[in-house]
């Protein structure tokens, strides 16, 4: 009988590394291995298989149409090898082990500080390791298999996921003081908003489609200014006098403004608020860690 030789998950782990770093000394760097050794890997893969998967110059990386096919195959063995480890630890003690949660950059700085100490000891034996990106790769990395969760606003188009929703968390106006005539309203209408003097996140960050949609002004969208990568720049540039921006309850909360001259009144408007939810793959064995960390996250202090 013939004998069958399968690929390693190894081999198929420096395949992704390669495909995702598109370089073969950064995807070594990520796989914690040496250049020869990943190089060596992927050459016996295709050896194994018969075809090629790379097409190898001095300055590019290139994969092949069914290196491509290949890689996305990969990427579904792997994630499905992790599940296995999973489905021992959703046998276990709850919230246990190692977890991967990608959380978004409006978001991680203000709730994670609060949380994290919660976790570490009610659930001494989960290790969560974050990583902060943008939502649109926050759910590339999910799934492929980078991460096993995300921490991110809604409405956000994050794929066949499944959703809990932990909060509602509602939309600032951020002023100079001073700005406004005494006496200062309890909120500010969309309608007094200067679209001339608006500052928003680049794109990449959806706090921006929020704020542009809850403001139903088709003119801000045109109009304002991207400058900032962060809330904590907005915030600087609001106080230099350069406009005004819009801050989600989060960030004022946790005292973005302290020491500022910066006030800030809720947007009054039709959905003036994003959803904070975390989100997970469909059919993932660990449900019901991510329906307990929802729990966890969205309790109020």
């Amino acid at each position: 009988m013939a004998t069958t030789y399968l690929p390693t998950l190894k081999q198929l782990q420096y395949l992704v590394a390669l495909r995702d770093a598109g370089h073969f000394g950064r995807a070594a760097e990520a796989c914690f291995v040496t250049q020869s050794t990943l190089s060596a890997g992927i050459r016996e893969l295709e050896t194994l298989i018969g075809v090629t998967l790379v097409e190898r110059t001095r300055r590019v990386v290139r994969f092949t149409p069914l290196g491509e096919k290949i890689v996305d195959k990969a990427r579904r063995v792997l994630r499905e090898a992790d599940e296995l480890g999973d489905i021992a630890r959703s046998a276990g003690r709850p919230l246990s082990g190692e977890m991967r949660m990608s959380v978004i950059p409006t978001i991680a700085p203000f709730l994670l500080p609060r949380i994290l100490p919660r976790l570490r000891k009610d659930y001494p034996d989960l290790k969560l390791f974050l990583r902060e990106e943008t939502s649109a790769h926050a759910c590339e990395s999910l799934h492929h298999g980078r991460s096993d969760c995300v921490l991110l606003a809604l409405p956000y188009a994050c794929g066949d996921v499944e959703t809990e929703i932990l909060f509602d968390d509602r939309l600032f106006v951020a002023f100079p003081e001073g700005e406004l005539e005494p006496p200062m309203p309890d909120a500010v209408e969309p309608e007094a908003i200067d679209e001339g003097r608006l500052l928003l996140l680049e794109d990449g960050h959806c706090l921006k489609d929020h704020a542009l949609a809850a403001c139903n002004r088709p003119e801000l969208r045109a109009e304002s200014t991207m400058l900032g990568t962060s809330l904590y720049t907005m915030v600087q540039m609001v106080e230099n006098g350069l406009g005004v921006t819009m801050l989600p309850e989060m960030a004022v909360t946790a005292g973005i403004l302290d020491n500022t001259h910066v006030t800030a009144r809720p947007l009054h408007a039709e959905n003036a608020a994003r959803q904070i939810a975390l989100v997970w793959r469909k059919a993932s064995p660990r449900e019901r860690d991510f329906r307990l960390l929802a729990e966890v996250l969205g309790a109020k202090p």
